[in-house]
């Protein structure tokens, strides 16, 4: 069952290869200039602001959280916390009991109630809206394609217990933090009592979205290009209170110009997943006078995923790991801002185990391995793709391939843009494919165990380690989980499906007239409510 788990990554990307739903048609200003607007730059496009278009970036998670609510989002502090929903529980990771917040209203003062996230999923479900993009087909009565019969108005695994209280059933054992992550934080809440009688199969294109009149969350969309920006107007009705902030703008910018939009007070926040400051502006971004920085948790993956198919020798997987630098890339490109670790977790998850230990460089044993395979007649000659917006990561890449050209290993770098490279990725016509990857570290599962399976990027399947996984999805207790990932990283760390060249620890910003505002990879937005401009 397991290894038919449909992809829900949360790739921290900025693809743009995104739905063309939602083209906004304005040509107006990137900022509203008011002393009472607040401007975010983003350096990804924002593919939609159509909750049921999420493509599960974070820029397009965010922008459109601001909207519409989720249940529960995850804090700076890694833990889960209400949005719509007081909390999630479960007694037996089957049977999830979500209770609503009894506060928790629509901007036209109808309460959010249980039938609203009914609806929501019976529209992620519906066949006639067609969508893929979240697992919902893991809930008990919706079938394993993801769908509901055509004209379906209930789903067997979701019971309504009150206005306020209903319940999901999963089909197998699912840890409450991969129910939490997966349908807590990116299943956007729907007002049923305004989106039930519109026929499911028009909802992708229903206009209403793209100026929403009732929503959940704390500030209404009133203008937008997608490429360039978005605008924001406060929801006065917010049932968590009126924002304080009126206005607020996404603004969409290259990272060249961060530094200088920062030190001009033209940009008042970046938040890591969302803006990326080139690692040669740290510096000089960490002296502005009127700037405060926060570094982010180092949770985003700099991974190198190897297709094993077109890499079946696993001498030449194991060289590649024993042949990075990764040390010197860590130290000299990014400039120390991360650390190193081997396979998928980083030290931030609650799961990760040092005993893993990291793989240290050793080229002489690279070069060994690959004397060793090219004997048996295993290919020398590996494509590398690359992200060209990853700058980075690209001069990285030049690097490692220079390094490998002197060990006997030729490596071909592609660099190609994002669109590209996912299709690259999704048709595996690839042998080596490098990507920031942000894997949440409380629910590492839901990627992990994509990744490695014969639908996942690598191909690589393991029985232990499908087992272990599954396993993790029923246990309880931490280091019993914890012992379950650390057999999955060994896993990785023996046979090289992917190797982890950094965790990122990437550098967010505000400025200083922005008050109770910490950029961080989690939580950055919950209190946006209560942010203020300083007199």
């Amino acid at each position: 069952m397991r290894s038919t788990e449909k992809r829900f990554g949360r790739i921290i990307l900025s693809l743009t290869l995104v739905l063309a739903l939602l083209v906004g048609g304005g040509t107006a200003a990137l900022a509203q200039e008011t002393p009472q607007s607040v401007n975010i730059a983003v350096t990804d496009t924002v593919g939609t602001l159509h909750p049921l278009l999420m493509d599960n970036t974070e820029v397009v998670k965010y922008a459109t959280s601001l909207t519409f609510l989720p249940l529960v989002e995850l804090n700076r502090g890694l833990e889960f916390v209400g949005q719509l929903a007081e909390e999630i529980t479960t007694e037996d990771n089957l049977t999830f009991t979500i209770h609503l917040n009894r506060d928790a209203t629509w901007s036209d003062g109808v309460p959010v109630t249980s039938a609203d996230v009914l609806f929501t999923f019976l529209c992620w479900a519906s066949p006639e809206v067609g969508n893929t993009g979240l697992n919902v087909y893991a809930i008990e009565g919706v079938g394993d394609d993801g769908y509901t019969e055509p004209g379906a108005t209930e789903i067997s695994g979701i019971r309504i217990l009150d206005d306020k209280t209903l319940t999901i059933t999963t089909k197998w054992e699912t840890a409450l933090y991969t129910f939490e992550n997966n349908y807590g934080r990116y299943v956007l809440i729907l007002p049923e009592h305004i989106l039930g009688s519109v026929p499911k199969e028009q909802l992708l294109t229903y206009d209403w979205f793209n100026a929403p009149t009732v929503i959940s969350g704390p500030y209404f969309i009133t203008d937008y290009d997608l490429n360039h920006y978005v605008h924001y107007t406060a929801n006065e009705n917010y049932w968590q209170g009126a924002p304080k902030i009126k206005y607020l703008n996404i603004n969409v910018l290259t990272s060249a110009q961060l530094l200088s939009g920062l030190q001009s007070g033209e940009i008042d926040l970046i938040q890591q997943t969302m803006g990326n400051i080139l690692l040669e502006d740290y510096d000089s971004v960490r002296a502005l006078s009127n700037v405060n920085t926060h570094a982010g948790t180092p949770v985003t993956n700099q991974s190198i995923f190897i297709n094993v198919e077109n890499a079946p020798d696993v001498r030449i997987r194991q060289a590649l790991l024993y042949g990075i630098d990764r040390e010197t890339i860590l130290r000299e490109l990014v400039l120390g801002n991360g650390e190193i670790v081997d396979a998928f977790l980083c030290s931030a998850s609650p799961y990760y185990d040092a005993a893993l230990g990291v793989t240290a460089y050793d080229p002489e044993k690279a070069a060994a391995l690959i004397a060793e395979a090219a004997a048996d007649g295993a290919s020398t000659h590996l494509t590398w793709y690359v992200n060209s917006g990853d700058t980075t990561f690209v001069q990285a890449a030049s690097f490692i391939a220079a390094q490998f050209a002197e060990l006997g290993l030729q490596i071909d770098i592609k660099t190609v843009d994002l669109a590209t490279l996912m299709t690259v990725a999704n048709s595996f016509d690839f042998d080596v494919m490098a990507v920031q990857y942000t894997y949440a570290p409380v629910d590492p599962y839901t990627d992990v165990a994509w990744l490695l399976s014969a639908d996942g990027w690598t191909l690589y399947q393991d029985e232990a380690v499908a087992q272990a996984l599954l396993e993790s999805q029923s246990l309880t207790d931490q280091a019993e989980i914890t012992a379950r990932y650390l057999l999955v990283d060994q896993a990785v760390q023996r046979d090289v499906p992917m190797i982890s060249a950094y965790i990122l620890s990437a550098l967010g910003a505000t400025s200083t007239r922005l008050q109770h505002t910490v950029p961080d990879v989690f939580g950055t937005f919950i209190n946006v409510h209560e942010w203020e401009i300083a007199e």
